[in-house]
């Protein structure tokens, strides 16, 4: 991604150079909302009735079906509400711990140190809620992150409510743009390279002066060889 038009780097310091991933089914194989979900329901933190919906949420996402993005994060975080943000970050970093961590792609983790040897600055960006997102790229030595944020009340408590945009699409290229300008600044960053899974990371993927497809669903491989991008297969 080059910096936008007529905003230059100042004086002679270098762009930083991004190297931007997604998470779910690209550093980790699975993905996060869903296995949240079991977590949740494992330990008794939300309803079987939430867990029914979210179900068949998940049916009408894989099945291609209509469905609305904000839905499954407004019912999990309606059953988190009775918990403030401190304990909901116990929890996410339990969680991590049982579920993610286990799944985390050791080919992923090589590419992050990759990268960062080549200088790069490395940024996460995903659908998964923000907490879940956050304690990857600690675990991951990851300096950036952009991801959904979920709307918390004056006491601390989650509403249940997407605060702003879920982190896809097109939503994934403003994101990663508000995070590089606000850290970095404008104009002094460009997407070095970038790593998706799913097709709707192809707006990011396009940006990125090296897209790769990373164990590419349907859709995202054929993209890959018509545009030429090159497709790994990460264990």
């Amino acid at each position: 991604m080059q910096p936008d038009q007529g905003e230059e780097p100042c004086g002679d310091t270098p762009a930083a150079r991004l190297a931007v991933f997604d998470y779910d089914g690209t550093i980790m194989d699975g993905q996060s909302g869903q296995l949240f979900a079991v977590f949740l329901l494992r330990h008794g933190l939300i309803s079987k009735r939430t867990a029914l919906r979210l179900a068949w949420w998940g049916a009408r996402y894989k099945l291609h079906l209509p469905y609305r993005q904000d839905e499954s994060r407004e019912l999990i975080f309606r059953d988190l509400g009775k918990y403030d943000h401190d304990e909901v970050m116990r929890l996410m970093r339990d969680f991590y711990e049982e579920f993610l961590a286990p799944r985390t792609r050791a080919d992923a983790i090589a590419e992050i140190a990759r990268r960062h040897e080549q200088g790069m600055t490395c940024v996460l960006v995903s659908a998964t809620f923000f907490e879940i997102a956050r304690v990857a790229a600690e675990r991951l030595g990851i300096e950036g992150v952009a991801a959904t944020n979920m709307e918390l009340d004056a006491q601390g408590h989650f509403t249940g409510r997407v605060e702003g945009e879920v982190v896809a699409g097109q939503g994934k290229v403003r994101a990663v743009r508000r995070w590089a300008d606000e850290n970095i600044g404008p104009g002094a960053w460009s997407i070095a390279c970038a790593y998706g899974d799913h097709f709707t990371d192809e707006p990011l993927l396009e940006l990125a002066d090296e897209p790769f497809a990373v164990s590419p669903g349907s859709t995202l491989a054929r993209v890959a060889r018509r545009r030429g991008w090159q497709s790994l297969e990460w264990n």
